[in-house]
């Protein structure tokens, strides 16, 4: 098991644009630094919000050793928890899902508000202050219609994200919008195996026929280029703008987050079989079906499509150093019917069998990196661009933190 500094040194030490060194995708020391530096500390895509539209709607989630819950409160806030009692510590909410009017602890019926106060506590001394035993909070921000969670004691800037996101999915109107499909699946792979994967569409040939029937493996289509040129990136930005759809590529300065909006292969409308609205009822105000997809990803937990008929929000969780949790909501507009406006299997047969082969993929690719012939070995600049800066931004950003640290230590 590595301490920091020794995790620091390959850190520090990696050959560039290459894969990493196999304790970095393997060691629990190394897992554990992910959690203290990263999933402790950044902000994380937690849930649509319009998974929990009603008060008292909650969502529990797992992140590391910190046991979250997500509510809505009667004056329609949304606010995140530490789902642990007050009393003696035992979690409130063990599913993974459900509504309350309040939160009650199973065990001795210590009772909250959905805004964390403690309301009753029964048979307590006299000296007992209900004022100092609320639920401790999470902070917690909605923008866009989606929720996102930071663990850290002092959240970090979260303002800019937010006000481009509320920019770029205006139009989808997630707010107005309803999750009608949750898929969760355990990967056997390390969590940075499974957002690698994600970041390259070079495999996507050869492992996801179903995709592949819509989304372009192309790296131009997915990669930042010259807005000047005439591509078919920027005549679908250029229709997408003078509709009202915000659509460039816009980058954070750390890269650990963008968005963009890309076009499907042959004007496909949607992630389907037959490339066709797999709901149709629009998104919120889409103007046309065939608007491609908005693509969002932020480090170091998600990625997501929005399109012009539904979206598709995906959350990763690291579990152990080589298993992590992938969970896919599908979104369609809140008024739309099932059996009339949309098929479930038809929504979400592309996915789920992509998630199952990207499933395959990594626990393939962590069985080759846990063998003693393991060796990292070269990207391809062309098609794994955004691994390599996923893979820079992870390194620069451990080592910011682990630095003062192991300094520290060393004193």
């Amino acid at each position: 098991m590595l301490a920091d500094h020794e995790a620091l040194r390959l850190l520090t030490s990696r050959k560039p644009k290459h894969a990493l060194e196999q304790p970095l995708y393997t060691d629990p020391g190394v897992f554990d630094a992910d959690l203290r530096m990263l999933w402790y500390r950044d902000w994380l895509l937690a849930i649509p919000a319009c998974e929990i539209p009603k008060t008292g709607n909650f969502v529990t989630l797992q992140v590391g050793a910190y046991p979250v819950v997500i509510v809505r409160g009667a004056d329609g806030q949304v606010r995140a928890f530490h789902n642990v009692c007050r009393h003696r510590g035992q979690r409130l909410c063990s599913v993974m899902k459900g509504s309350s009017p309040k939160l009650v602890c199973p065990y001795h019926q210590w009772t909250y508000e959905l805004d964390g106060r403690l309301l009753y506590a029964r048979d307590m001394d006299a000296d007992f202050d209900p004022a100092k035993h609320g639920l401790k909070p999470v902070h917690c921000r909605v923008a866009g219609g989606i929720v996102f969670i930071s663990l850290a004691e002092a959240a970090p800037e979260f303002d800019g994200l937010g006000a481009e996101l509320e920019r770029y999915l205006a139009p989808h109107m997630l707010n107005d919008a309803k999750v009608v499909h949750s898929s969760t699946i355990v990967e056997n792979g390390n969590w940075k195996l499974v957002i690698e994967n994600n970041r390259e569409c070079y495999h996507c040939g050869g492992n996801h026929p179903s995709l592949c029937r819509t989304f372009s493996d192309k790296p131009v289509i997915t990669a930042p280029n010259d807005s000047g040129s005439e591509t078919e990136v920027t005549r679908h930005w250029e229709r997408c703008e003078a509709a009202g759809l915000p659509s460039q590529f816009l980058i954070h300065p750390t890269s650990q987050w963008r968005l963009a909006r890309v076009p499907l292969l042959n004007n496909a409308e949607s992630y389907t079989m037959d490339t066709k609205r797999a709901c149709a009822k629009p998104l919120g105000t889409m103007p046309f079906f065939d608007a491609g997809s908005l693509l969002f990803f932020h480090y170091p937990n998600s990625w997501n499509h929005f399109l012009g008929d539904h979206a598709i929000v995906f959350r990763v969780l690291p579990l152990t150093p080589t298993t992590t949790e992938v969970t896919t909501k599908w979104i369609v507009h809140k008024d739309a019917v099932e059996g009339v406006d949309y098929d479930i299997k038809r929504l979400t047969e592309v996915w789920l069998a992509t998630n199952d082969e990207d499933r395959r993929v990594v626990e393939e690719n962590q069985a080759g990196i846990n063998s003693p012939a393991y060796e990292p070995g070269p990207y391809s600049s062309m098609h794994e661009d955004g691994v390599i800066q996923f893979i820079d931004w992870y390194a620069e950003t451990m080592t910011e933190r682990l630095a003062p640290r192991t300094a520290m230590a060393a004193e």
